[in-house]
């Protein structure tokens, strides 16, 4: 067992946990934050997507103890005071969710992109949410969503200056 401390969603947890328990694990069943999916487990579907240090990563391929003293954002923590991020209401908005499995980790993707470039392309938004797989929608949708919020978030820069 192995003792650590994570900043998740702005809330330091101090844990003990198996030495060898993953991030994933850690946000599921010890923190109870279900929105982390369990996909494929090995780096490859995106569904456990969080972001950690400002850096998205599948937290089924990090130890939680590899994350002591990390900051993480999962889906459970991007709305504020109830009100949806601008993100999660694009998706909403333009039917990007369907079975939702992808989703949190889409957007999250997505979070981390438009943080990184607030005015991405279509080619940087796919580049972007490449590593996390949809079953239902194919893409289309999801490109959308995050494209309208950059356009959005483009034409309030210009009412700003």
């Amino acid at each position: 067992m192995i003792n650590i401390k994570l900043t998740v969603n702005g809330n330091i947890c101090k844990l003990t946990v198996p030495v060898k328990m993953t991030l994933l694990d850690v946000l599921r069943e010890q923190l109870g934050l279900t929105g982390t999916k369990r996909g494929c487990e090995i780096g490859e579907c995106g569904a456990c997507t969080v972001i950690m240090n400002g850096k998205t990563v599948n937290s089924c391929l990090v130890l939680a103890a590899q994350a002591d003293g990390a900051k993480i954002l999962t889906i459970e923590g991007l709305a504020e005071n109830g009100k949806l991020h601008p993100l999660q209401k694009a998706f909403l908005e333009h039917d990007a969710v369907q079975c939702g499995f992808c989703t949190p980790g889409m957007i999250l993707s997505a979070v981390s992109l438009l943080e990184r470039n607030p005015h991405p392309d279509e080619y940087e938004i796919r580049q972007a949410i490449a590593g996390n797989l949809c079953r239902c929608t194919g893409y289309k949708q999801i490109v959308e969503a995050i494209k309208s919020v950059a356009i959005k978030r483009k034409h309030d820069d210009s009412n700003i200056l």
